[in-house]
């Protein structure tokens, strides 16, 4: 498993500890509060990496950095398991004065009661739950929401990679998976055409698919790795679904969850998700092979598998 060391640091005024809100890459993902964390320089000691990054994101001096812990967790992020070093430090600042970085857009201490109100990453909630206790709590809040213990457990499990799409939007559509065991073996993989879709309806029969097909292999430990980025938060509960085309798929998604005793929820980039598009391309280009040969219903509009081909169906 590969690993990547960061330093983080613990800056506290009275009962608060100082989080930057940082604005992600993508226009749709919502913005997270995070500590300070940066990584280290080749020919670095971790504490001059630790004061670099201070001053570098808050534009502050550092009076004092004392190490105060050392966690190691799994990352949540990317279809393949990132193991995560962490080094915790109390950090006291030189003067009150902050100037955050380009890369944050607000910085606030917040008291523990406050956290289960903000959302937070996850290398972030890992330090928290070391320095606030197993369960972090406070008052009864978990600084840890169910969901993100929940998708913890699951990442040591089996890996169901999903695709859907359709062509026209709405047109023909299928969806795709690929079922990775534990082992890192192929349990199983297929496709299956749906009829008439947009291609979020087929991104989510493609989550339907793979629950059932999971389910079927007894499997209880799932991640489920996709690449439309709105329907996994959805399913990670960040973004409602109000879409009434979606609800039915969605609830029936819901019921099926229950089957299992974790589960996680990825967002990858298409290029990390090509095996599962292949098998959702395959089952549209063989139902219209098969309608070609007659052994297709009238449920959609014929198209040749060489016009998939060249128009980029999926």
């Amino acid at each position: 498993m590969k690993q990547r060391i960061r330093v983080i640091g613990i800056v506290r005024t009275g009962d608060g500890i100082l989080f930057l809100k940082r604005l992600r890459g993508r226009a749709e993902e919502l913005p997270v509060w995070e500590l300070p964390t940066g990584k280290i320089r080749f020919g670095e000691q971790p504490e001059e990496a630790m004061s670099r990054t201070i001053f570098e994101y808050l534009g502050s001096e550092v009076q004092e950095v004392k190490l105060e812990d050392v966690i190691t967790f799994v990352g949540l992020s990317g279809a393949s398991q990132l193991g995560n070093l962490y080094i915790i430090y109390d950090v006291k600042l030189a003067g009150m004065k902050i100037v955050p970085a380009d890369r944050y857009t607000a910085y606030k201490y917040l008291k523990k009661e406050e956290l289960a109100a903000v959302p937070l990453d996850d290398a972030t909630i890992s330090v928290l739950e070391v320095i606030n206790g197993k369960e972090a709590t406070s008052n009864g809040l978990k600084l840890m929401p169910a969901n993100v213990k929940a998708e913890r457990e699951a990442i040591n499990g089996a890996t169901v990679y999903v695709d859907g799409g359709s062509k026209g939007n709405p047109g023909p559509a299928a969806v795709g998976y690929v079922i990775v065991g534990e082992d890192g073996k192929v349990m199983k993989r297929g496709g299956e055409f749906i009829g008439f879709a947009t291609s979020r309806v087929a991104e989510y029969y493609a989550i339907k698919e793979g629950c059932e097909q999971a389910i079927e292999l007894g499997l209880k430990r799932v991640r489920f790795v996709g690449d439309n980025l709105m329907i996994i938060n959805q399913l990670r509960g960040i973004y409602q679904v109000k879409n009434k085309d979606l609800l039915p798929i969605y609830n029936d998604v819901q019921e099926y969850l229950k089957n299992f005793e974790a589960v996680a929820f990825v967002h990858v980039k298409r290029e990390m998700n090509r095996e599962a598009d292949l098998e959702a391309n395959k089952a549209l280009e063989g139902h219209f092979d098969r309608r070609k040969m007659g052994l297709a219903g009238p449920d959609s509009e014929v198209v040749s598998a060489s016009e998939i081909d060249s128009q980029g169906v999926l």
